[in-house]
């Protein structure tokens, strides 16, 4: 009876009562594969924007990531968010304001996440599930360009490092905007992880480039893209 039960539940995208459940709970982590591939592939070529959803509009990085979202529409790219609110906004306002794609990938959270009024209607996707909405960053981003922010960025960050270093995935550029913030983390990676105690190889740190304004962030996107045959074709 519990499998009719689950089974109906299924039927009726009662997705709350397939969570109980490990093995039938496969079939929502599916079901959001299957929507963010056969959404997403459609999109061109797009680079991500990470960062806080705490940032306020007033604060100088959003001004800054909004910059950025609009200056890689220039360039021919849409731009993805994480959908919220704060440096995401900031992505998709950007994106918005320079009449390129914007994308949210936004995902049910208790506190933060709700999406914002800049992503373009047809591109606003919603996940449970974290892992599931990685994959989706990772697979259809031609770059990151990682603004300051909490767990949530650094966890996307160093995920991405992980899979180029571990060749998982081909090289991409990834851009670390604000020296002033991310400094700190790059001389620790230096000193201890590289230096101190080996867990890294020099090259390692080749793999994201730091920057501190919008023109050298879609730069360093560009150049990446000036050696290949990739053509933006929005």
């Amino acid at each position: 009876m519990k499998r009719d039960k689950l089974a109906s539940a299924f039927a009726q995208k009662n997705w709350n009562d397939l969570k109980t459940n490990d093995s039938w709970a496969i079939f929502k982590i599916m079901s959001e594969f299957v929507e963010g591939y056969e959404r997403l592939a459609r999109i061109g070529p797009c680079v991500s924007i990470f960062g806080s959803a705490r940032t306020p509009e007033e604060d100088t990085y959003y001004q800054l990531a909004r910059q950025i979202g609009h200056d890689l529409t220039k360039k021919g790219y849409g731009v993805i968010t994480g959908g919220g609110p704060g440096m995401m906004q900031a992505g998709n306002q950007g994106a918005s304001e320079g009449g390129g794609t914007s994308v949210g990938l936004n995902i049910e959270l208790p506190f933060e996440q709700s999406s914002n009024p800049y992503i373009d209607q047809d591109k606003n996707l919603n996940f449970d599930y974290f892992f599931v909405r990685k994959v989706m960053f990772v697979k259809y981003s031609q770059g990151f360009v990682v603004m300051p922010g909490g767990f949530g960025t650094l966890d996307e960050l160093f995920e991405a490092l992980t899979l180029i270093q571990t060749e998982k995935i081909g090289s991409f550029p990834i851009v670390l905007v604000g020296s002033d913030f991310w400094k700190g983390l790059i001389e620790w990676l230096k000193d201890r992880v590289l230096d101190k105690y080996k867990n890294i190889s020099p090259e390692d740190l080749d793999f994201f480039r730091l920057v501190d304004t919008s023109e050298e962030a879609v730069n360093v996107i560009d150049e990446f893209y000036s050696q290949y045959l990739l053509k933006p074709n929005f």
